[in-house]
């Protein structure tokens, strides 16, 4: 990683080049390769895209679809932040409102508007003859967010009350969605094919009918019980599990597996191989430890933010590692944001400095982590513009390209 100071305007800016010759030379010869054997991605998602993709004018950049419905995830958390920060609004607790049922059809449009362009981006991107390492990158980069907003605005349906689960199962629930997301690309370091979970469109399918129904029959609804005393919070924790550990991690283990026994794969020693999941797992280890054994029950007093936290952290490491996987290069073994973690976890654990110092803790890594995934961002994706001679939020009109 370069660094260097520039004037502009004026004014002193730190130009940072996260992205060496060598990502920039694997980047040039990165092809696409996928596998999508879902049938609900086949039959029914992708007749239903490409009829929307015609509608989207010509002019509009796949990157533009790809940020606004990116956006429309982002919305959602903040509006269920607005009425249910705390996740209490189902739970029928004084002083804790239910949600609106008009917020729920908001919520719905918003997923349904995020899952829709976020499937016609790439078709936009071939339909218009601008497809490239940067789409897929800016694609993927920012799905990685995604995965602590939508599950987050799940919880927010259900509540951490009796007919729910607990704050701290559903901490370990977003894991579930955080290592099931990392594992496709994992997969994707090691074999060269990325291979598209069944999950993804089932789950936002899903959650996208879980609101509309909460629309119209509220928090209430989903106050049942099935034989066996299971709850719908239960059924729902039962689904995320098996949907992940139960088939999709399975299944990216094997293809690994397959690529290493058929010589098909990048054929990388096995530590260099395992790398892209030594932070991830070793972020679950040390929030783990501050969830379980914090003295203020850290989590309890603060769990939205905790969660986008964690999220967010999660998802700069996933960053790094796409860029690794479609580079062609090493991937790093431990991200710099496990250092000052770790430090506030073992400073809230062992000197016990009380509620406030831990609170501050989440909102300090909270704040730390978005800036450092925004610059990280907007800095790749300026170097690769750059590189590329292109615009990452307009088609270059290849009419007037020198």
């Amino acid at each position: 990683m370069e660094q260097h100071m520039k004037m502009a305007g004026g004014r002193c800016r730190l130009e940072v080049k996260y992205l060496t010759a060598e990502h920039l030379e694997g980047f040039d010869n990165y092809k696409y390769s996928s596998v999508d054997t879902s049938p609900l991605s086949n039959y029914v998602m992708h007749p239903f895209w490409n009829a929307v993709v015609k509608i989207c004018p010509m002019w509009i950049a796949p990157n533009l679809l790809t940020f606004t419905g990116f956006l429309f995830t982002v919305a959602n958390f903040i509006l269920l932040s607005i009425y249910d920060y705390s996740f209490h609004a189902a739970d029928g607790i004084d002083g804790y409102p239910p949600v609106p049922k008009w917020v729920w059809i908001i919520a719905a449009f918003n997923l349904f508007m995020a899952h829709t362009l976020d499937g016609i981006d790439g078709k936009q991107a071939r339909r218009t003859g601008s497809s490239g390492p940067l789409g897929e990158l800016f694609d993927h980069g920012l799905d990685s967010w995604t995965t602590v907003f939508i599950p987050t605005g799940l919880y927010s349906v259900f509540g951490r009350g009796p007919g729910s689960i607990s704050i701290k199962r559903m901490f370990f629930c977003c894991w579930n969605v955080f290592f099931n997301f990392i594992f496709s690309h994992w997969e994707k370091y090691n074999t060269g094919v990325l291979y598209l979970p069944w999950g993804y469109d089932a789950s936002m399918l899903a959650c996208f009918i879980v609101f509309i129904i909460s629309a119209f029959g509220g928090h209430e609804i989903w106050k049942f019980t099935v034989p066996g005393g299971f709850t719908s919070g239960n059924i729902v924790e039962f689904l995320l599990y098996a949907g992940s550990i139960g088939l999709s991690m399975p299944v990216a283990c094997y293809n690994v597996y397959k690529s290493y026994k058929d010589g098909t794969g990048k054929m990388r020693p096995y530590i260099e191989a395992f790398k892209p999941l030594f932070s991830s797992i070793f972020l679950m280890f040390i929030t783990s430890v501050w969830v379980l054994l914090s003295p203020v029950d850290v989590l309890e007093a603060e769990p939205r933010m905790f969660f986008y936290m964690v999220g967010t952290i999660f998802s700069h490491i996933c960053c790094r590692l796409i860029v690794a996987q479609m580079s062609s290069t090493r991937c790093e073994g431990f991200n710099w944001l496990l250092f000052p973690t770790t430090a506030l976890v073992l400073v809230s654990l062992i000197l016990r400095p009380g509620q406030a110092f831990e609170v501050m803790a989440v909102y300090v890594l909270a704040v730390l982590s978005t800036l450092t995934q925004i610059h990280y961002g907007v800095y790749v994706v300026r170097q690769m513009c750059k590189h590329f001679r292109i615009e990452c939020f307009r088609i270059k009109d290849k009419t007037n390209s020198d």
